[in-house]
This record gives C-alpha cells, structure tokens and sequence, in this order.
C-alpha cells in the first residue's frame, strides 16, 4: 500500500514556530514510513544464497541512500540547512534491514555443503594417498623380490670363490715335478677368481642401492600414510564405501594450505611417484646386471671346468704312454740281464777254472805237445795271447753292459715316479672337477646338465683305461 501524503491546511492557528515543527514532525513521520516500506518491500522480493549476509548490508546501505535522496526532492521547501540536518538524522536514525525467518535453516544448510564438498574434495585426496602407498607397497615387495636373487646371487658368488680358493690349493699340493710350472688350468683358476671377485663388487654395489632405495620407499610409504590418517581426520561422518573419486582427481584442485589438497599432499605424491619411478628402473637394472653376473659366472666355471677335464684327458694319455714306455723298458732290462749272464758265463769258460787243479790236461799251456813244439826257437803258440784278448773282450761287453743295465733300471724307476705322479695330478683334477661340481652353486644351469654329464662319461672312460 503506497503512503500519500496528507495536506496541511492553511488556516492559522497557533504560533507559527509550532505549525513549522508540526510540519516537520508529519514530514519526518511519512518519510520514515516510506522509508521502512521500500526496505521491506526489497526484502521480500530478494532472495537469500550462501552469502546473504553480506549483500544484505550493501543492500541496505542502498536503500538508504535512496530514500534519502526522495526525502531531499519532496522537502525541497525547508532550508538546505534543515535539509541536510534531516538527511543525516534519517541516515542515522534508520532502522536496519533484518534477515527473513529462514535464514537459521539457509545458513545451516550452506555450511552443512560446504562442509559436505570439503569431504569430498579430501576423500578423494586421501583416497588418491591411500592407492599410491599401495602402489609404493607393491613396488616395497617387487623390489625385496629383487633384493633376495641378488642375495642369493651373491651367496652363489661367495661360494664360487670359496670353490676357487680350495681348487688353486688343491692344486698347489700336487707332485713336484708336475707343479713346478703353471699351466694353463691354474691361469684358468686365477681369471676365474678375478671375474667372480668383480662380479661380487658389481653385485654388492647394486645391493646396497637396494637397501637405500628400500629405505627410500619405506619413508615415502610412511610420509603417504602419515598424510592420508591426517586427511582422513574429517571423514568419520561419509562412507568409507562410497565412490573415491578417479585417478587423478587431484589434477584440477588448487594447492593451497587451508583447501582439501595442500602442499604438502603434493610435495609427498610427487616425491614417493618419483620413488616409485627409480625403483622400476633400479630392479630393471637388477634383473639385466643378474643375467649378465649369472652368464659370466657359468662361463668362467664351465671354462675352469673343461680345462680340468682336459687337463685329465691329458693326464690319461700320458699315464698310457708312460706304461707303453716302461713296459718296453722293462723288457729291455730283461733282454740286457740275459746278455749279462751269457758274457758272464762266456767269460768264466774263456778264463777257466779258477784253480789249476781243476784245469784238464788237454787245456793247459805246457802240456806235452805245446813243450816238444816250443823245442825249436820262435815257435810259439798264440793260444794264450787270444784267451787273454777274448777274456778282455768279454769284460769290456760286461762292463759295457751293466752300465747299460743300469741305465735302463733308472729309466724304469723314473718312469715309474713319473707314471706315478702323474696318476696322482689326475686324481688331484679329478678330485677337484668333482668338488666344483658339488659345491658350486648353480641356479640357471641347464646346458651345464648336459656337460656335466658328458664329463661324468669321459672321467668314468678315463677311470677304466688307467686300471
């Protein structure tokens, strides 16, 4: 309902001072009427949101200065002084503007969704914390995984080196006249030593990259939990069961230290992706430096291993020819001690009995015939002469003969230490291809199945030609 103003009459009575505040006192009265109207009529007609507390004051203050401005066009006949005095007394004096009845429930309503898409916004955050320390978890056992064949690796390794050390003195133990020079399966012996020794660097280099890669991850996984228990402070009231949000739902939040997602939830999702990042490529390493270790490592034993076997082989041949030798050095000693005994027994019958008694008479050198031929001068038999040359003869052969004999008799005895010998360096070789093959710890070895047993086969050859 729109106010009119009411006509003043222009009889006078009373005195005039009076009438003027009369007037006054109506004008002021409508004003303030037309005034409180237009404020309640704005009132209604405005709807109330989130924030109507503050457009209510910037509302009011409008309408304020509305009305003002009407009251000064229709109480243009008052003096400018009066006017300006009434102006401020209605500015000040106005009432303010007040919220409807609903605006408890409306206010409660806007905090309960602010408050509601708050958690959201952080269930996804911590949701999105919770799938990366599981992913760092997960990344946690590959690369324990990893730790453990490299620990074992270089548990193979150690053992190798151990099988190494015991094969080189082995060795070094044999016969003296076979290990006084250095052959090629002891220059073996030494490479593979050094090959292993850098593989064993190599391996604990990677290993302790390991562990402080696993420390690493372990600290990211625990900066990840230790952010999501304190994202997850304001989630008691929403359903754990309810939708997290996707992958990478945290793209399109602003970081910011009082928002869902701060700072620090960045800092830690960066830094344990990075982790997780250097652990893949660390167990890509892992796996291409254990493949390596591991073919390295059987090259050197396969190569020790053939040289030993051959080193047998070798042994075998020489052992057969040693026994060829010294069986026809045998006989030759047998052939050498009949000469002997037939130069001995010549030489006795050329020289006679050893006394005269037993001398015939037919063979002495003055029997009857030699003495009646010996009558004339110059005539002398050579009988003497020649058995004196024969039984010189028949001792020089003698002499001759048992040094010969006694020539042969130590070849025999040297080839018999050498044979000797020999046998007991095979057995050194072989005594250690077995050790090697029992000891040495072999993970990926399916060719050397094959191997080994071709060397079982030639040792078990080698084995029946020595008997």
């Amino acid at each position: 309902m729109q106010l009119q103003s009411v006509p003043v009459g222009s009889g006078s009575f009373g005195p005039p001072s009076w009438r003027e505040r009369t007037v006054q006192s109506i004008r002021r009265a409508e004003h303030l009427v037309r005034q409180t109207g237009a404020g309640l009529s704005a009132a209604c007609r405005r709807p109330l949101s989130a924030g109507f507390p503050q457009r209510l004051m910037q509302e009011a203050s409008t309408d304020k200065i509305r009305a003002v401005k009407c009251a000064e066009s229709r109480d243009s006949i008052c003096s400018k002084k009066q006017t300006r005095a009434r102006t401020a007394a209605v500015t000040k004096g106005s009432p303010a503007m007040f919220p409807p009845p609903g605006l408890r429930e409306r206010c409660t309503a806007a905090s309960s969704a602010m408050a509601s898409r708050y958690m959201r916004e952080v269930r996804e955050v911590e949701a999105q914390l919770q799938r990366q320390a599981g992913r760092v978890t997960e990344e946690v056992t590959k690369l324990q995984g990893e730790r453990g064949h490299l620990e074992r690796a270089l548990r193979g390794l150690r053992t190798d080196l151990a099988v190494n050390r015991r094969s080189r003195e082995a060795r070094s133990k044999r016969p003296a006249p076979v290990n006084t020079e250095k052959d090629g399966a002891d220059s073996l012996l030494l490479w593979e030593r050094k090959e292993l020794t850098e593989l064993k660097l190599d391996l604990e280099e990677v290993l302790g990259n390991t562990r402080t890669q696993l420390q690493a991850l372990g600290e990211s996984s625990r900066r990840l939990l230790a952010c999501a228990s304190e994202r997850a402070q304001v989630l008691e009231l929403l359903p754990r069961s309810g939708s997290a949000g996707l992958h990478g739902a945290t793209d399109h939040m602003q970081t910011l230290p009082n928002s869902s997602f701060t700072p620090k939830c960045k800092q830690v999702l960066e830094s344990s992706s990075l982790a997780v990042q250097q652990s893949q490529l660390l167990r890509q390493r892992i796996r291409q430096t254990l493949s390596s270790a591991t073919s390295r490592q059987n090259a050197a034993h396969l190569s020790v291993n053939d040289s030993l076997l051959q080193k047998v082989a070798e042994a075998d041949g020489v052992q057969q020819s040693l026994a060829l030798t010294r069986a026809a050095t045998r006989q030759a000693v047998s052939r050498k001690q009949r000469e002997i005994k037939s130069i001995i027994y010549s030489r006795g019958r050329v020289q006679g009995p050893e006394y005269n008694s037993d001398t015939l008479t037919r063979e002495k050198l003055n029997r009857p015939l030699v003495q009646v031929y010996q009558r004339h001068a110059a005539m002398r038999l050579p009988e003497a002469a020649h058995i004196a040359q024969g039984s010189a003869a028949l001792t020089r052969c003698l002499t001759s003969c048992e040094g010969e004999l006694a020539a042969l008799q130590g070849a025999c005895l040297q080839l018999l230490g050498d044979l000797h010998s020999q046998r007991a360096a095979a057995q050194v070789d072989q005594t250690i291809l077995h050790m090697r093959r029992q000891q040495a710890d072999r993970r990926d070895m399916s060719s050397f199945s094959s191997r080994g047993r071709a060397e079982s086969k030639a040792l078990t050859i080698g084995g029946a030609t020595r008997e």
